[in-house]
């Protein structure tokens, strides 16, 4: 199997307002989640749900370092029994 082509465009990721981070590698997240976040804010969203799994809960503890660190976060919660429990994240942006 042939190495990744470099060159190629990134895939656009639709702003729907739920980030699964699932397909992601964990060292993209500093650049991803911020990036998320404007575009969410920007296109009026001011609820999104990222979805990091249960797991041992590093993924967690990264995503929500980097959600105290954004000027957009009013504030977050994890998931209820509903949105996903401590495998979810529920923010909130700012107006």
């Amino acid at each position: 199997m042939a190495p990744p082509d470099e060159s190629e465009e990134p895939v656009p990721l639709p702003i729907t307002g739920e980030l699964d981070l699932h397909t992601f590698r964990p060292q993209d997240l500093g650049e991803l989640i911020p990036a998320y976040l404007e575009a969410c804010a920007s296109r009026g969203l001011r609820q999104i749900r990222i979805v990091h799994g249960k797991g041992t809960g590093t993924l967690r503890t990264t995503v929500h370092h980097l959600l105290q660190r954004s000027p957009y976060v009013a504030s977050y919660r994890l998931g209820d029994e509903t949105s996903g429990s401590w495998g979810a994240t529920i923010v909130s942006l700012r107006a």
